[in-house]
């Protein structure tokens, strides 16, 4: 994901495959290649966009850079 030697870096992609392991396709059988990569690619979608996430504070992603935009424009205007 990073680094090279970076054990943060290892956590945090470990949790991305665990997380889509077990939510995505632990114990489904996908009937075609084309149902899996959709159903993976929704997973990534929802994690990536609307998922809160501990490391923002309980953000979600698209909160987070919404707050974060909002943040940086009033510093501008001030």
């Amino acid at each position: 994901m990073g680094r090279v030697g970076s054990s943060c870096d290892s956590a945090l992609a470990e949790s991305l495959w665990q997380g889509l392991k077990r939510e995505t396709m632990h114990g489904k059988l996908f009937s075609t290649m084309q149902q899996a990569r959709l159903e993976i690619f929704q997973w990534l979608t929802y994690d990536n966009a609307r998922r809160r996430h501990s490391a923002l504070g309980y953000l979600s992603p698209m909160e987070f850079e919404q707050q974060h935009h909002k943040t940086a424009e009033l510093q501008l205007a001030a």
